[in-house]
Order: structure tokens, then sequence, then C-alpha cells
């Protein structure tokens, strides 16, 4: 007989604000249509999008990422100077070197001197922050760390594949956490799991700006363009995504009959209406902002968190389950107490 697995220890932390930017620019599917040459209602019908928000030539995605993460202090009435530890993910930042963190900490008005640094885990990089970043307040090395997302996608669309470019916007969100007392409150992240199944890792990708495309060994300008194959990606992630579940609250004593709130990553209108067919839950119960901003990469996740606080669909009590896959092909699951 094999023993059960012990339940995972709450691991605390307390979420003292979140926030959001979003570029000036909107644009509406019936907008794409004329811009494209396509029919009336062909990029609603492919894309599931009424609405997303594309960067203009002159916004900047480290000023973005900014912008969510004063919008964070703001509500949360918290001052720059509190914060001791800067986070930044982004699926794309905005050069490769140094570190897009950097060059977030002086519009964001956190002081010279603040450490920071990048995270790079593709769409699911706000989940793999957070995760890292409740270590290192456990650990008592810093007392209250800010993680900001963001994501340009449209710079990197291609426009001749519909299936990788009309599911995208751009945005950008931003988190403050600390430490929460251990035995005194429920709030922090009661499991987590991350899994990489490299079998996929050709599915979506970006293949120039390191070391292996780049002008002194071979490049051509597609290669800075996004290319997904969708439907390999959609079938690949499918097959995973029902056993990913089950060894996600493996041992816990919990199902997904205790969550209060599904906030999933908004890959598409396919992949959010599959997650919930696959995990048999009803549209109450799952975050769904994709047709009102797409598919936003690393800022999905964290935006649709923050909207459902802002909306009061998750307050202090909520037990929320974030939920994902990312260019890898990686899977990750948390769920937080709040």
């Amino acid at each position: 007989m094999l023993a059960s697995n012990p339940a995972p220890a709450l691991l605390p932390l307390a979420l003292l604000a979140t926030g959001k930017a979003l570029p000036s620019r909107c644009v509406s599917s019936a907008a794409l249509d004329l811009q494209f040459g396509h029919a009336p209602g062909y990029v609603l019908h492919k894309s599931g999008i009424h609405q997303r928000h594309y960067a203009s030539a002159t916004e900047n995605q480290a000023e973005l990422a900014a912008a969510a993460l004063r919008d964070a202090m703001a509500r949360g009435g918290i001052r720059p100077g509190s914060i001791d530890l800067l986070l930044s993910t982004s699926g794309v930042p905005d050069q490769a070197l140094p570190a897009m963190s950097c060059r977030i900490l002086e519009p964001a008005g956190l002081a010279a001197g603040t450490p920071a640094f990048d995270v790079n885990a593709s769409c699911l990089g706000f989940l793999a922050a957070l995760q890292m970043a409740a270590g290192l307040l456990a650990s008592g090395a810093y007392k209250r760390i800010a993680i900001t997302a963001c994501d340009l996608a449209s710079r990197g669309i291609d426009w001749a594949d519909p299936e990788a470019s009309l599911i995208f916007g751009d945005g950008a969100a931003a988190v403050i956490i600390e430490a929460g007392q251990p035995g005194t409150s429920e709030q922090g992240i009661l499991m987590q799991r991350f899994e990489t199944h490299p079998a996929g890792k050709h599915m979506c990708q970006v293949r120039a700006g390191g070391t292996a495309r780049n002008p002194r060994n071979g490049v051509v300008p597609q290669d800075y363009l996004f290319a997904m194959q969708g439907r390999a990606v959609f079938k690949f992630v499918a097959g995973l995504l029902d056993g990913f579940v089950q060894r996600l609250f493996s041992g816990s004593g919990r199902g997904l009959d205790d969550i209060d709130l599904i906030v999933p990553h908004q890959a598409s209108h396919l992949s959010m209406q599959h997650l919930r067919k696959r995990l048999n839950v009803p549209l109450s119960r799952v975050m769904d902002i994709y047709a009102s901003h797409g598919n936003q990469v690393c800022a999905s996740i964290p935006t649709a968190l923050h909207e459902a606080l802002d909306s009061g669909r998750a307050r202090r009590g909520s037990r929320v389950l974030m939920l994902g896959s990312a260019a890898g092909v990686t899977l990750g699951g948390m769920v937080l107490a709040l």
C-alpha cells in the first residue's frame, strides 16, 4: 500500500496591493478587419477578442511596467521607499541586456540601490516570480517585494500568420507582497507546481535575440517575430492538463471544490473554453478577461488577478487557483489564499 503524500505546508504571504497599466491605443477587431482587408467579423471570429491594447511606437515597455507598479502603490497607499526588492518578468524584454528591472526602478519611483532582477518563464513568469518572492520573504532576506509583469506582444506579431497574431494584446500588471505570519494567518501559497515538457519547446518561439541567431552567425527578419504552432500547442497542453491538475492537488486534501475562483492564463478563447470544460467548472468561477484584453503573455495572469480583486470577485479569504501554460512547454499552477 502506498503511503499518502503529506499535505503541503502553507507558505505565508500577504498580498498588499495590485495594479495594472495599458498602452494608450485601444484597437477593436473591427478596426483590424479594415486594416488588413478582412470581411467584417473575421478577426472577432478568429480571435474571440472585441478589443485589445497595442503600444504606440513611442511607448516604452519598462515605463509601462513602472506605471503598473505606481498604480499598485497608489491603490495600496505604499511608499516606494518601503519596497526593498523589485522582480521584473516578461516573455520578451525590451532588450537583451541588461535586465529590464534596472530600467523600471527610476520611472517607478524606487530608490537607486534597490536590488532588482528579471525572472524569465514566458507566460508563467508571474507565477515563477511569485514563488521565488515567497521563498525570499520566508527566508527573511527581504521584507517587501514588488513584482512587475509586462509584455508588448504587438512588437513581435507576424501579421502573415492569423493563428499567431490575432490573439495578443499588450499590457502590464504589478503586485506588492510581504511575508505573512506563520501560524497566525491563512494567507499565503497553499500549493504550487511547475512542470516543463521540452518535447514541445519548438512549438512557441522567437528564434532571434540571443546567441543562436544573430547578425554574426545568420539571422533573417522573420526570426525576430513570434512563431507558434497553435494547434500543436493546444493538443500538447490538453493531453497534459488533467494529470497536471491532479498532481497539483495531490496530498493536499483539497480539490477544485475548495477553490473560489480560477484565474487562468488568458491564452485564447478556445483554450479558455477547453479549460472550463476539462475542469468542469461554470463560467462564474473563472476569471475571463480575454475578450477585452487578449493574450498579454506574462501580464495575463496578474492582470486577471487584479481585475478579480478590483471587481470583488476575489477578496480577503478567497482561495484563488492561478493556472496556465507557457512556451517550453511549461505548465504551472498555484493556489493562493488571499
